[in-house]
């Protein structure tokens, strides 16, 4: 039975793809009569199509995680004003923008060849940053600890590596420096080799001594809404793959 639903499905699916290839079709086909009727000497060609079939929607679908969680660390930037801010291995998206409002140093274990002004793009390995010892005071690293000796970006096997990159943030942070974090947050577990998933009071273990300033969590699904501030733990740990959202200081 599974197997004829696999089918089923596949039939489905080739079966959908050609109506909707047959719609662009008469579409093309409707667009270059009325192109033929424009003084614009643009070139309509079937030959040089390229269908894009899965746009047509009544609303526009997004990545909520990589979607919420630079908007989220971007308005803790501004309201930190901080003189230079340093992140490792986050969304080149966020770093990029960032730099426009703030000189941004970027670091990655596989360096990002971005030539932008008010952006530094360098090599680091987040298991021996080469700062000192508690000299960055705008620090993020977002998205990167889950996948940290996991093997997926090339850098060695390693059950503890999240935890020794945690070591290494909480090292290099200047006393009254802020810290963001993002990982994915719920039900504890392995994906290999694509990242871990945490539990909410584990994960804030491993920053004992930090505080806490804002806890977001954008959760699971398609919910309405964005990131839900301060949610309750309970809340956090019924999530599947949600993400959380750490804003840490240290102590002054």
């Amino acid at each position: 039975m599974a197997h004829q639903d696999l089918i089923n499905g596949a039939i489905h699916a080739y079966e959908d793809r050609q109506a909707r290839e047959e719609a662009a079709r008469v579409a093309f086909e409707r667009f270059g009569r009325l192109a033929g009727q424009s003084a614009r000497a643009l070139r309509v060609d079937w030959s040089d199509r390229y269908l894009c079939l899965d746009d047509s929607t009544q609303q526009t679908g997004f990545d909520r995680h990589y979607i919420y969680h630079p908007a989220w660390a971007a308005r803790v930037l501004a309201r930190l004003g901080p003189r230079r801010h340093t992140d490792i291995s986050s969304s080149l998206a966020f770093c990029s923008m960032v730099s426009a409002f703030m000189p941004v140093d970027f670091y990655d274990y596989r360096p990002a060849p971005l030539q932008l002004a008010g952006l530094n793009s360098l090599q680091a390995d987040l298991l021996a940053l080469p700062f000192e010892d508690g000299s960055l005071e705008s620090v993020s690293c977002m998205h990167v600890l889950e996948h940290v000796g996991l093997g997926r970006y090339g850098d060695p096997i390693d059950p503890e590596g999240d935890l020794k990159a945690i070591r290494e943030l909480r090292r290099v942070l200047a006393p009254g420096g802020s810290l963001l974090v993002v990982v994915p947050v719920g039900q504890p577990r392995v994906q290999f080799n694509a990242h871990r998933v945490y539990r909410h009071r584990d994960f804030l273990s491993w920053f004992d001594g930090l505080e806490l300033v804002e806890f977001a969590l954008i959760p699971d699904g398609e919910a309405p809404n964005g990131p839900i501030y301060h949610a309750p733990e309970h809340l956090v740990d019924q999530q599947v793959y949600g993400c959380g959202c750490y804003w840490f200081r240290a102590p002054a």
